[in-house]
């Protein structure tokens, strides 16, 4: 049914090398080591410029909630570091053949868990009930859900390629456990911006790990017309008020508009670091699903289009890292979560700019909020997990590493070969050939005894 799979697919789960991330093989070449500094280094861009903007997009709200000005800087902070932490044990700790494991399951099955939670328990917040609390702890499980759908569809298709599942039974999975579940989190939630960051997903795992163009097609084709009705369906309508925003100032149209309102105050270069108008309650979440707005009045064009310049950064890199992946689980693995978050980004950034209906999903590394923050480095983790993994010396490296030459020997003619072997078994060859050894080591020179003599 599908396609065949490039060479690299492996007939039993991919084990690159001995250690958890295999061994070093002495300077990485530029080829696995530029996509991965490219990736940190556009991450960090995205960190720092969010830090600094959700601290200014987010500081008159701050004083109007009555709390510090810097209290929504100080708790981004602190999601930063929970979101560092989590990747660098995903990075170092876990490679990334173990997703495939017992370790998926209890992902799969812990997002499910929160994802009913948050339907018998959740709390509402902007009209959608989205958020569960863990004790002190308020979590969006949606957003790890993103991370547990991609890596079961990686496994399903992949245990496909194995022959572990047949045509038949993939069916039934991806069915049980991917449909069902963004089903659920479609109907419970009215999440659908969650649900098309993960059919986008999905479609790369499927586009990389070689289901037939037509297969994926069908599928694209399928999803795009049921995100079509549901988005005709009830208060969703609202939504393609971006044709024309002015038709409703002060309803629907009102955010749409002071979005635009902020580009065209920011110009080429921007009002300037801390001075936008919109922040001061005019824009609604101006800190979270609008910061690319105050990004753009604040920082100007340039401003804008170097955040944008920073993910197609992120887009190529990963890509490259999926290039190089050791297998192509690997390459599923990198390539769908890099074109899942840069999809989110750009899906955030129409909005914006009114290209495309409103879905109230956040900025990758940039909007203030903890589970989409540690979401986004969790899937970076998985992303360089695969680039490890990439450095280390495969199966075949590592046994030829391994091998040690012990004696090599011209071969000899018949003849010859039995002569050779018959003064190996006299005293006098063996004298001969120590002799022989002893004079190689130790050149006679003008003062031996022979000279003397």
């Amino acid at each position: 049914m599908f396609g065949t799979a490039k060479n690299k697919a492996a007939s039993t789960y991919p084990q690159p090398a001995s250690s958890p991330q295999g061994k070093a093989r002495g300077p990485v070449s530029a080829e696995i080591m530029g996509p991965r500094l490219a990736l940190l280094l556009c991450t960090l861009a995205l960190l720092l410029i969010g830090f600094v903007m959700v601290y200014s997009a987010s500081s008159i709200a701050a004083i109007d909630e009555g709390v510090s000005h810097a209290s929504y800087l100080v708790k981004q902070l602190g999601f930063a570091v929970v979101g560092i932490a989590a990747c660098l044990v995903v990075w170092k700790l876990v490679p990334y053949y173990a997703w495939m494991g017992p370790l998926v399951w209890i992902v799969w099955g812990t997002t499910v868990f929160l994802l009913i939670l948050t339907a018998a328990i959740g709390t509402v917040g902007l009209g959608a009930q989205r958020w569960v609390n863990i004790g002190p702890v308020s979590l969006q499980p949606a957003e790890f859900a993103k991370i547990a759908f991609i890596l079961m569809a990686a496994r399903i298709l992949f245990d496909f390629r194995n022959g572990t599942l047949g045509p038949r039974a993939v069916f039934v999975h991806v069915f049980v456990l991917i449909v069902l579940p963004l089903g659920l989190l479609y109907l419970t939630q009215s999440d659908l911006g969650t649900t098309l960051i993960c059919a986008a997903g999905i479609l790369m795992v499927m586009w990389l790990g070689e289901v037939p163009l037509k297969v994926v097609v069908a599928t694209l084709v399928a999803g795009l017309v049921l995100a079509l009705i549901a988005s005709t369906v009830g208060y969703r309508q609202d939504r393609f008020i971006f044709f024309n925003p002015w038709s409703d100032h002060y309803g629907a149209g009102y955010q749409l508009i002071h979005s635009f309102y902020a580009f065209s105050e920011g110009g080429l270069f921007g009002v300037g670091l801390g001075n936008s108008r919109e922040k001061y309650l005019y824009l609604p979440e101006a800190e979270t699903d609008f910061i690319f707005a105050i990004i753009g009045e604040e920082l100007g064009l340039i401003g804008a289009l170097g955040v944008i310049a920073l993910f197609l950064v992120f887009l190529v890199a990963g890509m490259r890292i999926a290039r190089t992946a050791p297998d192509n689980l690997g390459t599923m693995i990198a390539g769908s979560f890099t074109a899942m978050v840069v999809f989110q980004a750009f899906l955030n950034i129409g909005c914006v700019i009114g290209v495309l209906p409103t879905t109230g999903k956040p900025l990758p590394f940039i909007s203030s909020g903890g589970s989409s923050l540690i979401a986004s480095m969790i899937m970076l983790g998985l992303i360089l997990s695969v680039s490890q993994a990439s450095s280390a010396p495969s199966i075949y490296e590592q046994r030829r590493a391994d091998l040690r030459v012990v004696r090599a020997e011209p071969p000899h003619p018949p003849g010859q070969r039995k002569a050779a072997q018959s003064r190996s078994q006299s005293p006098a060859g063996a004298s001969g050939r120590a002799d022989g050894r002893t004079r190689s080591k130790r050149p006679s020179s003008g003062n031996g005894p022979r000279d003397r003599r």
